[in-house]
């Protein structure tokens, strides 16, 4: 009963971790000391692959060990990495497939890290089973060892069963598919049941209990008997056909087993006819168990312990007790105890491990902090929008009332001294060819930009169009996710910066006709001082408004305003300071919650951080609002009480153009500024976003390679015509009647022996020749003892003698092979060396035969003095 099954490994191809994981990398975190920890952690993980899944592993607890440590790190890895953007393709072969002569065995391509954990832990439950089956059963420690292991096997191929589906989400290889794996299962744990019956055993511990496990045990390997024979797909492989035969003997030998402990506790409760009723149950298992599986499980030592047992019980009885036998089927049933229970797959199943990428974030967290990063940011520039957008409306404000030049232009003649502050400024920033420079270079920026977006887009619809080509040529065949559905977020990500550079081309536009507005007079704010006042037309004196009230309460008013800007530029500056991290709340909730609720949490954050800012902008609004409808009072006054003239008009009117034009320069100048950092931050962005598509686009085409490849094989294995069945009247043919002509038989050539040659497969056995025929053939030609002066053909001394195949010409040659046509010639026997053929009519008796032959041959031979010269050239 040493006979124990194990699993196959499964075979992966070589994978290259380290390019697309690095690439992320480098993309996702900035240069530093983070980022070369990660590069590293990458180097160490492809390593980790290698030793797990790229050399033969021993049957040894240490390299168990290696396939935890690697399957702990790919769950611990998988929420952190976006495997589905990297494209990361894994190839594994079929368990069980073994292939065929043309093509090479099953196998499955996915980008997917849950299909390759899938793979990993089939390894594991495998290497643990042929890890347990090498255990020494004769010691407590070895049993102990080989129960854990099979229960260790039997629960990660169960998990399997639960999750191949969703983790691949599409159809498995069979060796991975619900079916086989919860067969697998189940075997393992029959295996562990039965380990547990030979501890029990060994401990000699009471009948009743090792008879409760060893039925328990016979039950689940009924159960594991019945899904192998009865599931659709596992009797074709020839692993389940070997396995099929161990569970039906390991059956009935485990319920052999419990008949027979039990019958030891019949023994002791007095019940003789009982006993030797469940050793006779006993005997037939036994026997039915040696008769069919005998070369699968030895099962002699215990069929002479039950044999001994019932003949000792059957002399007893016969002797002395005289019980009577009952049925089996009266028998009481025998209790059922499991000890097994398969080991469930929880992380980290290695006690040694230490994750590699420890300090990275999960994706979910870093998705997270990025769209809380996006609500910041828009809180930000709402505030600071509503900032600027009153600034702006202040500024228009005072430039359509001419303040404050109107109040420092009371003279009538020099330059107000708010415009030659203006000018200065303006000078300063490079004046008009500054910001003619920088609207010059944004259609070079948004075209480029535009470029790297199309060539982006081409790439995918190029393999896009490839794929569904394919797809339609190969139908079913092409089953792998389409390319449309696999580009769907990059599209949508592509889209989303289109629209962006649609609005931005707006955006250029609003800024360039603001800047034809105003290039005249941005122009004039660059001229020197003389010139800029020359062009100022001048006008009448106001002295008499000098020392008006209204004029100091208008000043006053337009300190507070400058106030009220100072303030919100520092309010600004305290908004641009605020920073956070929602790394930690995100990585609580996730522990705590196994999901984030990032908009209130984010939102909960903005609030405490931002709240208050929030309330001082809108007082600063406010204020701002009443300061200038009490401007606007003070300068109707103000204007009623000026002197009003065709000069001063035009004067004033000249002035607020200047004013404006300055603070259209300045706005100006910070949006092309603006724009062209846009640009080139778009560039970098979608640069990242073209490397993307170009690795998932190469991703795809080495899937698309390796599955043209695997087509090609399977084609190859396809027969090249449909099957069909041979007539009955060329596959049957009827023996020949008596007296009548007896069959040609087939060529031998035996001029030149050839060469020893791998046997082809057996020939079909000899006709059954009438007695009729066998007389006449007697008649003709009779055998006798062996000459050394005329050599018979033979078949070539290196292979063994084959039996004389049916007559021609119904013979179909080797299965497999395809025989040379030959006409039939009855008069041409010379010319293919075939024998001679005597004519023999009915009731007329036959020739002479020729000379004796040296064997014993079925038909009659040609005499010596007539052989022909062989019909091809001899050497």
């Amino acid at each position: 009963m040493a006979t124990f099954i194990s699993v196959p490994l499964k075979k992966s191809s070589e994978v290259d971790l380290v390019k697309p994981l690095s690439k992320f990398v480098t993309s996702t975190y900035p240069p530093g000391e983070e980022q070369t920890e990660y590069l590293r952690a990458v180097e160490e993980l492809n390593k980790l692959r290698k030793s797990a899944l790229g050399r033969p592993l021993d049957k040894h607890e240490s390299s168990l060990e290696i396939l935890l440590r690697y399957y702990d790190q790919l769950c611990a890895i998988e929420p952190k990495f976006p495997f589905a953007e990297l494209c990361v393709t894994f190839t594994w072969k079929d368990a069980f497939d073994k292939g065929s002569l043309f093509g090479g065995s099953v196998k499955l391509a996915l980008a997917s890290v849950g299909y390759e954990k899938t793979c990993v832990l089939f390894n594991v439950g495998a290497l643990a089973s042929q890890i347990a089956s090498e255990q020494n059963l004769d010691n407590d420690e070895g049993l102990k060892t080989a129960a854990k292991f099979y229960q260790l096997a039997s629960g990660a191929f169960a998990h399997i069963k639960d999750t191949v589906l969703s983790a691949l989400n599409r159809e498995p290889t069979m060796d991975i598919s619900p079916e086989t794996v919860g067969t697998l299962s189940q075997i393992m744990l029959s295996q562990a049941q039965e380990v547990f019956v030979l501890k029990a055993t060994s401990d000699k511990m009471k009948d009743a209990i090792v008879a409760k496990l060893a039925n328990q045990a016979a039950d689940y390997y009924g159960d594991a008997f019945k899904q192998c024979q009865y599931k659709e797909n596992l009797p074709k492989y020839f692993y389940f056909q070997e396995v099929l035969p161990v569970l039906a003997t390991k059956h009935c030998m485990m319920q052999a087993t419990a008949e027979l402990r039990q019958s030891a506790l019949a023994n002791q409760k007095k019940k003789f006819g009982e006993e030797i009723a469940r050793l006779q149950h006993a005997t037939e298992l036994v026997k039915i168990a040696a008769s069919r599986y005998d070369e699968y499980v030895n099962v002699k030592d215990l069929s002479d312990k039950i044999n001994r047992a019932l003949t000792a019980a059957k002399k007893d009885n016969d002797f002395i007790y005289h019980d009577r036998v009952p049925e089996v089927k009266d028998l009481e049933h025998i209790g059922k105890a499991s000890l097994v229970k398969a080991t469930a797959v929880q992380t980290p199943l290695s006690q040694k491990f230490s994750d590699l990428f420890e300090k990275m974030v999960p994706m979910a967290v870093q998705q997270s902090v990025s769209a809380a990063n996006s609500r910041r940011a828009d809180t930000v520039n709402r505030l600071i929008g509503s900032m600027r957008e009153a600034t702006n409306l202040c500024n228009g404000v005072l430039a359509s009332l001419n303040l404050p030049a109107a109040l420092e232009d009371l003279s009538g003649e020099a330059v107000p001294q708010s415009i030659l502050e203006k000018s200065r400024a303006v000078v300063q920033q490079g004046g008009l060819q500054s910001i003619e420079q920088l609207i010059k270079d944004l259609p070079e920026l948004l075209q480029r930009n535009r470029e790297i977006l199309d060539e982006s887009f081409k790439m995918l619809d190029d393999e896009e169009a490839t794929d569904n080509e394919l797809r339609a040529k190969f139908n079913q065949r092409w089953n792998r996710t389409p390319s449309g559905d696999l580009y769907k977020p990059l599209r949508a990500e592509g889209n989303n910066f289109r629209n962006v550079l649609d609005k931005a081309v707006q955006a250029d536009q609003v800024v360039k006709e603001r800047y034809t507005a105003h290039c005249e007079m941005i122009a004039l704010l660059c001229k020197p001082e003389n010139e800029l006042s020359a062009a100022i037309p001048s006008a009448n004196p106001a002295k008499t408004l000098q020392g008006s009230e209204v004029v100091n309460v208008l000043r006053a008013q337009l300190a507070q305003l400058d106030e009220v800007k100072r303030e919100r530029e520092v309010l600004e500056g305290e908004v641009k300071s605020v920073t956070f991290d929602m790394t930690t709340k995100f990585l609580t909730a996730l522990a705590q919650d196994g999901a984030i609720n990032e908009e209130a949490l984010t939102a909960s954050e903005l609030e405490t951080r931002y709240g208050s800012h929030t309330q001082r902008v809108q007082q600063n609004l406010r204020r701002q609002e009443e300061l200038l409808s009490q401007i606007q009072v003070s300068h109707q006054e103000f204007s009623a009480l000026k002197q009003s003239n065709s000069e001063a008009n035009n004067r004033e009117e000249v002035l607020k153009k200047l004013a404006s034009a300055h603070d259209s320069y300045i706005e100006i100048s910070s949006n092309t500024k603006e724009g062209t950092k846009f640009y080139n931050d778009l560039t970098e962005i979608l640069l990242k976003f073209q490397n993307k598509c170009s690795d998932i686009v190469f991703a795809r085409k080495t899937e698309r390679d390796e599955l043209l490849k695997e087509l090609q094989q399977s084609i190859a294995r396809e027969p090249s015509a449909p099957s069909f069945n041979v007539p009955s009247y060329q596959s049957n043919t009827p023996a020949p009647a008596s007296g009548g002509p007896t069959p040609a038989p087939r060529t031998v050539f035996t001029q030149q022996q050839p060469q020893a040659k791998p046997q082809p497969p057996a020939r079909p056995p000899p006709p059954n020749v009438p007695p009729q025929a066998a007389s006449a053939s007697a008649q003709i030609s009779t055998p006798v003892a062996p000459s050394s002066t005329n050599p018979p053909p033979v078949a070539p001394p290196t292979g063994p003698s084959q039996a004389q195949g049916p007559p021609y010409p119904t013979y179909q040659g080797y299965p497999g092979y395809y025989q040379m046509p030959v006409n039939y010639n009855p008069y041409a026997y010379g010319q293919f060396n075939m024998p001679y053929m005597p004519y023999q009519a009915q009731g007329q008796a036959g020739y002479p035969g020729g000379p004796p032959a040296q064997q014993p041959y079925p038909y009659p031979q040609q005499p010596p003095q007539q052989q022909q010269q062989p019909y091809y050239p001899q050497q």
